[in-house]
């Protein structure tokens, strides 16, 4: 009896019988559009506030601290952005930074900037983040790619990579400067 009560329930809901929600009606029921205002708040704030003291979870991220980085600049961390760099960044800027690579040469629209440019050697590795977050010119988002920790290992490689690569003999320590001399004029080490 149950089995024929509910076959008979089902070819009922086939054949039109059964209850049709509109769901269109969600996208047309009235509401308040991001940044537009509204009366039902006093402040006609449509948008609101997040309440006080709470923190976005990626905060540590966001602000960082007197050096520029939101984490500490260690050797595991540069080396954890080479490698990311050497992944995801390298097929288009090249290995270098430079901006010479395989993909740099078939790009005809406009090709990957040196990283070693004096405009972008001058940028602060929150705004290089930000560049790898949302994206500049014909370069994308990177945030599938790469997570915000990522990104910051990353920025520091990049600014570690524009040291590397535009150092004067003069800037060196003591030490490492006698030893880059020596090599320069084919001295052994």
């Amino acid at each position: 009896m149950r089995a024929a009560l509910v076959a008979a329930l089902l070819a009922a809901g086939c054949q039109g019988w059964g209850i049709d929600p509109d769901l269109e009606r969600m996208i047309d029921q009235a509401k308040v559009e991001t940044y537009e205002p509204s009366a039902a708040f006093a402040d006609g704030r449509g948008t609101r506030p997040p309440p006080p003291g709470t923190v976005p979870r990626e905060r540590r991220f966001l602000v960082p601290p007197g050096n520029g980085y939101p984490v500490p600049l260690t050797r595991p961390l540069l080396e954890r952005g080479r490698r990311r760099f050497e992944i995801v960044c390298a097929a288009c800027h090249g290995l270098l930074g430079d901006g010479e690579s395989k993909v740099a040469e078939n790009m005809s629209l406009r090709r990957p900037p040196s990283l070693h440019d004096p405009r972008l050697r001058g940028l602060a590795p929150a705004r290089l983040v930000e560049i790898m977050s949302k994206g500049y010119g014909l370069m994308p988002p990177l945030v599938e790619q790469l997570p915000l920790e990522e990104r910051w290992a990353v920025a520091a490689y990049v600014k570690a990579l524009q040291l590397s690569q535009n150092a004067r003999l003069a800037e060196l320590p003591a030490p490492i400067r006698a030893k880059a001399e020596a090599q320069v004029r084919g001295a052994p080490r």
